[in-house]
């Protein structure tokens, strides 16, 4: 038993007076993907087919298959025989199988030498149809909070996720075999849905995790359907394919949420990454020093009085405002110096290795060779200018600053002004004096080194009026009195 291609000559009514019986799908919505054969203009006295047995495909009749669409020709429960190719077919029960494969692949007549039915007609004869289109909008939800760990916010989140997703069926005959129940005539995705939504999403945490591996912000993930289906396709089509004959068409993330404590964990975080801008602390504390004041103009109890105790506890908090104040003015100083001093590059996406390969900003390998990511050069501390100081540690400050803010440094004191100099000769003179009163030696320039002292000559051992031997130290012979030469 088996069909081959129907020449036919005859359009609309005529086509039911041509031939025995015709054969088309029951409707079918977006969510059907299976149905049965129903018989054209069934009961029409103009049929020849009018003392047919039931739930038995006459010889010679037509089946009519349209666009995305799988017919499935089965005897006793067994396919023997199907096509995907649009057209007329011919039930012919003394012929073989024609198989019309269609948009199919190769591999369904596989799947039908395994499932084939390999006997005589028996009395239960059918056609069935399955649906070839993509089959969307299978809506997925989270029943509980999926587990996130956020680089970016170095802790582990928990969101919920909603959306939906398509599935398009690959192998009608494994489908019909291994997902279709038996004896059903119609089947829509809701009705077998239980079980693929429980595996879904098993792999939609799987794909989520990987994400979070890659370093995926979880802001970004409304935005990452397209990899996300990716990820699914990896993970279950493999399994889908060959259990059941369908795979992942396409995953749409509708909306992404987070429970309370991973909101409150975002939220807090995103208020110190603004509050460590200098000025925007500074806004802060002058927009709250304003709602004190205008606060207190509405007092009920007087504006003068309001104002009387605002300024006893703006003299109270003056201090501490004003610190907090100036810091913040330093920071943005310094901020604004080290923007004007950094070179004006633009940030290079990627990264060019030694043997050529472009490689993306967050690979730490070259995807070619292997060869580690250059590290970035230091850039160079900026140079002190006129009218600040440099610290040792090779910040510069302004010159209001008392103490560096990268190290903590005291500023160095300035060095005071000499008010006498000291001679070669020994003598200390004051610093109005150009020459040494002493020995007459000019004084030494400010910039130039003290000269260091001449060594003196070896005095003599010997007295040289009498010959008495001299102490080293003395300067007249102890004998004869004699001045000694050096």
């Amino acid at each position: 038993m088996g069909i081959i291609k129907a020449v036919v000559g005859a359009i609309g009514g005529g086509l039911a007076d041509s031939w025995l019986e015709v054969y088309e799908s029951d409707s079918m919505n977006d969510a059907t993907v299976f149905t049965t054969g129903v018989k054209v203009r069934q009961g029409d006295k103009r049929s020849s087919n009018t003392k047919g047995t039931e739930d038995t495909v006459s010889n010679g009749s037509i089946i009519h298959v349209y666009d995305n669409q799988c017919m499935l020709l089965v005897d006793g429960g067994k396919v023997v025989d199907y096509t995907a190719e649009p057209g007329y077919y011919k039930v012919d029960q003394s012929s073989m199988p024609s198989l019309f494969n269609g948009e199919l692949g190769a591999s369904v007549k596989e799947t039908f030498s395994r499932v084939k039915y390999g006997g005589v007609p028996s009395g239960k004869q059918k056609v069935f149809f399955i649906n070839l289109q993509e089959i969307k909008g299978i809506k997925f939800g989270t029943r509980s909070p999926l587990q996130y760990y956020d680089n970016f916010y170095n802790s582990e989140l928990f969101l919920r996720a909603h959306g939906s997703y398509s599935i398009k069926i690959t192998d009608p005959l494994k489908f019909y075999t291994e997902a279709v129940p038996r004896n059903a005539t119609h089947v829509d995705i809701t009705d077998i849905n239980e079980q693929y939504l429980n595996e879904f999403l098993e792999a939609l945490q799987a794909a989520i995790n990987q994400l979070s591996a890659d370093g995926e912000r979880i802001s970004f993930l409304p935005s990452k359907g397209r990899e996300l289906s990716k990820y699914m396709s990896t993970t279950l089509d493999e399994d889908w394919h060959q259990m059941r004959g369908m795979e992942i068409q396409a995953v749409g993330i509708a909306s992404i949420s987070y429970d309370e404590e991973s909101q409150k964990l975002i939220n807090m975080r995103n208020q110190g990454a603004m509050l460590s801008d200098p000025s925007v602390r500074e806004g802060y504390v002058q927009g709250a020093m304003a709602r004190g004041v205008e606060a207190a103009g509405s007092n009920s109890a007087g504006a003068a009085q309001a104002f009387m105790g605002v300024g006893m506890g703006m003299n109270a908090g003056a201090g501490m405002a004003g610190a907090f104040s100036q810091a913040n003015q330093q920071q943005m100083y310094q901020q604004q110096q080290q923007r004007a001093a950094a070179p004006q590059e633009e940030a290079l996406p990627a990264w060019v290795c030694a043997c050529g390969t472009k490689n993306s900003a967050s690979m730490k390998f070259c995807g070619e060779c292997g060869a580690k990511k250059p590290e970035p050069k230091p850039e160079p501390k900026p140079e002190a200018k006129a009218g600040g100081w440099t610290c040792a540690c090779g910040m510069q400050n302004p010159e209001n600053m008392k103490f560096c803010p990268e190290c903590g440094a005291k500023k160095p004191e300035p060095k005071p002004e000499p008010t006498e100099w000291t001679c070669a000769c020994g003598a200390v003179n004051p610093v109005a004096m150009r020459f040494c009163p002493e020995c007459g030696a000019k004084k030494p320039e400010a910039s130039a080194a003290p000269a260091p002292e001449a060594p003196k000559p070896p005095r003599a051992a010997f007295c040289a009026e009498c010959g008495a031997k001299l102490d080293p130290a003395a300067r007249f012979c102890a004998e004869c009195g004699a001045r000694v030469e050096e």
